[in-house]
């Protein structure tokens, strides 16, 4: 069905800072790029965060009819420590720590990626190219600005003129950001420095001797700029001038502003017509950080294995939290937070699980079809989630006084509530119901209660060879025993 043809989508397009009525250049057909992991290390929540918005976005397009290609890039190679072309590749870097292939680090934690998204129950994109599979597109693209005079080569590398570039075209119109004022805050280049201006980035760094990772280019063996690679992989895929790009708030500036100074540089267009950003998670009202202690993954958080933390939340639970916030507002992860938000879950999977026992009658008290336009109407005013929320439970509501016999809803109402809820909770905000799926799954609670009690004799009698290797075993399957005061419970990871 195409629904969109009945409803009025708008989005916030960070080009413009405000919300537009969303057009997409082909009548019922939408391209979407969204930037992906640099894969050097586990995933972390921020930017399942921001995965997660999107996939939310991804879903509602599918839900209104639309046919939707959703690029989401891998990064694999291009991408330094700091974002002025300086320092060492990060996946470079950890291959050299962990003393492996760049290409086995690359792989280990992309395989961690898709676990954890799959856990979270993201929908896989409609094509995830990576940087190192469009090396030539990225030198293709680099020739082109060459040409047109925008970029120039020094020793092997290949920058982008940013102050050329600014002549005729407005470097910073994403951030809001001026040429002039990003001069006066920049230190003076050095002898040093091989770029003309200091807000210049490179499309092609040449490989010192010990650089792992490397490709001959027609400047020599190198590898490209961590901005380029979604250039060429967004235009390879969607053309020159597609409907979204999309990404985490961090990225406007510089590498989505980059972006576009190198599309307009080698097409003459602007590239995208919605830009959007999802914006960030923090950690006890602070930022996330390594160094300070102030973070945690998502498989700590599924597993309990933290200092943070009071209680392992399932996947669900976490997906359902942050849902409750806007994608563009700041999003505060806490235990309270979580908490709150299981206890809301529960409430919402409670009344789907009973919604088909419902008593009908020939009345309804519940007008289903106007509730149902108002959760429409949340999601057209840029994919507003926690509005959508509201209504959902404003329905709990309804389902909790039909269910008393303090209201009466007819058959066709019935049925109306069921397949709107189902969609807007299950298709669209993409929530899992884990009661049904613990029904399915009666047989491993059985099980894990056997090897639970064998290793809790095995305990008891001073066998910890075999209580120790129920354990192991179990971990390595991705079964996580977490002993307690109130006795041993499990998750799976």
């Amino acid at each position: 069905m195409q629904l969109y043809k009945d409803q009025n989508l708008r989005v916030h397009n960070s080009l413009s800072g405000k919300k537009e009525l969303f057009q997409p250049i082909n009548e019922g057909h939408i391209g979407m790029y969204v930037c992906g992991p640099t894969v050097y290390s586990n995933v972390h929540l921020g930017n399942c965060r921001t995965f997660m918005s999107f996939d939310m976005i991804f879903r509602y397009f599918k839900h209104l009819g639309f046919k939707v290609r959703y690029v989401r890039n891998i990064t694999d190679a291009g991408h330094l420590e700091n974002d002025a072309d300086e320092g060492e590749d990060k996946i470079a870097k950890k291959a050299k720590l962990e003393q492996i292939e760049p290409m086995e680090v690359v792989q280990r934690y992309t395989v961690d990626f898709h676990n954890t998204l799959q856990k979270f129950n993201l929908l896989p994109p409609s094509i995830e190219p990576t940087a190192t599979g469009h090396i030539i597109e990225q030198i293709e693209i680099i020739k082109d600005i060459l040409k047109k005079g925008l970029a120039y080569e020094v020793n092997g590398s290949v920058y982008f003129d940013v102050v050329k570039f600014n002549e005729a075209h407005e470097y910073g119109k994403l951030s809001g950001r001026k040429l002039e004022d990003m001069i006066a805050n920049t230190r003076e280049l050095t002898a040093q420095d091989e770029k003309k201006n200091p807000q210049d980035f490179a499309l092609w760094k040449k490989a010192e001797p010990q650089h792992i990772m490397r490709w001959p280019s027609p400047w020599g063996d190198g590898f490209p700029g961590w901005h380029l690679e979604c250039t060429a992989m967004s235009t390879k895929y969607l053309g020159e001038i597609f409907d979204i790009h999309g990404g985490g708030m961090d990225l406007k500036f510089p590498h989505h502003e980059c972006e576009i100074a190198q599309a307009e540089a080698s097409t003459g267009k602007s590239p995208v017509k919605y830009w959007m950003h999802a914006n960030m998670l923090t950690l006890n009202g602070k930022k996330m950080s390594k160094s300070t202690g102030n973070n945690i993954y998502p498989s700590e958080i599924f597993s309990g294995d933290n200092n943070i933390l009071s209680k392992v939340y399932s996947p669900a639970v976490v997906r359902f939290f942050m849902m409750q916030a806007h994608y563009t507002s700041i999003l505060d992860l806490s235990d309270d937070a979580l908490l709150a938000s299981e206890k809301g879950y529960h409430r919402l999977m409670e009344a789907m699980t009973g919604l088909k026992d419902l008593k009908t009658g020939t009345t309804s008290d519940f007008d289903v079809a106007t509730w149902k336009q108002k959760c429409y109407d949340a999601m057209n005013d840029d994919f507003n989630t926690p509005i959508l929320i509201a209504h959902l439970f404003d329905a709990v509501k309804h389902i909790n006084l039909i269910k008393d016999d303090q209201e009466t809803i007819s058959g066709e109402d019935k049925e109306l509530l069921e397949m709107t809820l189902n969609a807007f909770v299950y298709d669209v905000l993409g929530i899992e119901n884990q009661a049904l799926a613990k029904d399915d799954s009666n047989a491993l609670n059985g099980v894990m209660e056997l090897l639970i009690q064998i290793r809790n004799d095995a305990r008891a009698n001073k066998d910890f060879a075999t209580s120790d290797k129920i354990r192991d075993e179990l971990t390595a399957l991705g079964i996580q025993l977490k002993d307690g005061k109130d006795g041993t419970s499990f998750s799976i990871n």
